[in-house]
């Protein structure tokens, strides 16, 4: 997620949308949706879900990144047959693999952009990475979750796979390659020992870049907030409380007088309010 002087831009992890909420002055509010495919050409069209996990705003331009994972099946069944079954069933969706960049054409509207696919395809030749593009995301397999922009520089964060204990950031080489099209030019890995957490989510902080660690299983914490220069090693910034089986730390943006919003996956009854509402906390660092 992002925020800006006048609102919130947030992803739609089940959906092929991004979100926009207004700062009324009390909360963020009156949601609009934005569906990608009538700004650039999805993969699998509209209605698939593309499991956005990530969301950067930089020198005019709004980003999107998909999780570019495999998904398992859920098991809804205590009979172990059918729950063998369902883990047996792997998907892999397109719309999930897609890197998005849309033009902000005022505070709250986007027009026409560009995207770029086949990131997942050339990781699948990596020495590092390649293995994991055909395990799904919550096996500690490839989970893109998190995306940010330093200048010239994009940033995606992945909460896996964990190697040994090590984490990995992807910069990548973007260009534009026609009027609706990315290029992937190339892409650099960043290793960063985050003690075996996974990045859940990244966002600019100055010059440098918070980012949002996690486990990549899905797991109860323990959660943090790190803050990186682009090179060499994270930093600890503040350990995060973390519900058991609720509230997962998973998205993290920078207020403007330098606070920090975190907000919650499977937020716990007490953070949901009558209005349908959901709280988020604020933190200083």
């Amino acid at each position: 997620m992002r925020v800006d002087a006048s609102g919130l831009w947030i992803a739609g992890d089940e959906t092929a949308t991004i979100e926009r909420l207004t700062w009324t002055g009390e909360r963020y509010d009156h949601e609009r949706t934005f569906h990608l495919a009538d700004y650039v050409d999805l993969p699998a069209g509209r209605d698939e879900e593309a499991d956005i996990e990530g969301i950067a705003r930089a020198d005019g331009w709004l980003w999107a990144v998909g999780s570019h994972s495999l998904k398992r099946r859920k098991v809804k069944s205590a009979d172990p047959a059918k729950a063998a079954k369902r883990l047996a069933t792997i998907i892999r969706e397109p719309n999930r693999f897609i890197v998005v960049r849309l033009p902000l054409e005022g505070p709250d509207t986007v027009g026409k952009g560009a995207i770029l696919t086949g990131l997942a395809d050339l990781l699948a030749d990596d020495p590092h990475l390649a293995p994991f593009t055909a395990i799904p995301g919550k096996d500690n397999g490839l989970d893109v979750e998190g995306i940010a922009v330093l200048g010239e520089r994009v940033f995606l964060g992945l909460r896996g796979p964990v190697l040994r204990g090590w984490a990995i950031v992807l910069e990548i080489d973007v260009r534009e390659d026609g009027p609706d099209r990315l290029r992937l030019r190339g892409y650099r890995k960043h290793f960063l020992d985050l003690d075996g957490l996974g990045v859940r989510d990244l966002c600019p902080y100055g010059d440098e870049l918070l980012l949002l660690t996690g486990p990549t299983m899905n797991l109860d914490g323990p959660v943090r907030i790190m803050r990186w220069s682009g090179e060499g090693q994270a930093k600890l910034v503040k350990d995060l409380p973390h519900g058991v089986g609720r509230d997962h730390p998973e998205g993290l943006a920078v207020l403007g007088d330098g606070r920090l919003m975190v907000v919650y996956d499977s937020p716990a009854p007490e953070r949901l309010t009558p209005e349908g509402g959901v709280l988020a906390d604020i933190i200083t660092i």
